[in-house]
């Protein structure tokens, strides 16, 4: 099937296939004699697993340090990250970026909080939009 085909067969656009492509997360595909890209129903399995991947937080720089393993999930769709020994790919890769999302989560909190506390901290008399916890050039 052609580009577009896989692309909508995969819930995506043609425009991403081309860019998983060129990021080394989806292998190059065959092509026509036209030299239009031809994809078969593998390919389509693997888009809708990296889709898949992609949603559960990690990044296509993620995908493509683990693109020569991502057909183990393609074959056994049950199959998910385990344990680092495991040999599931993206299992060290899913660690990593687990840890770099609660880093993300405890810096937003610490920035939520200095936010609040600076709410709290202004004089009552202030007005209570956000924009008010803000200074002013003139304050």
């Amino acid at each position: 099937m052609r580009i577009g085909d896989a692309a909508a067969a995969a819930g995506t656009t043609p425009r991403a296939l081309r860019f998983y492509e060129e990021r080394g997360v989806l292998p190059p595909p065959p092509r026509t004699a036209a030299g239009q890209r031809e994809y078969g129903p593998d390919d389509v399995a693997r888009v809708r697993v990296v889709r898949e991947l992609l949603a559960l937080g990690l990044t296509v720089e993620d995908l493509h340090g683990v693109a020569d393993r991502i057909d183990v999930l393609v074959r056994n769709p049950q199959r998910r990250c385990g344990p680092p020994d495991s040999g599931v790919p993206g299992s060290r890769v899913a660690d990593r970026r687990l840890a770099a999302l609660d880093a993300e989560i405890d810096r937003l909190t610490r920035l939520r909080d200095r936010l609040a506390q600076h709410v709290e901290d202004r004089p009552s008399s202030s007005p209570s939009s956000p924009e008010a916890a803000i200074p002013t050039e003139a304050q």
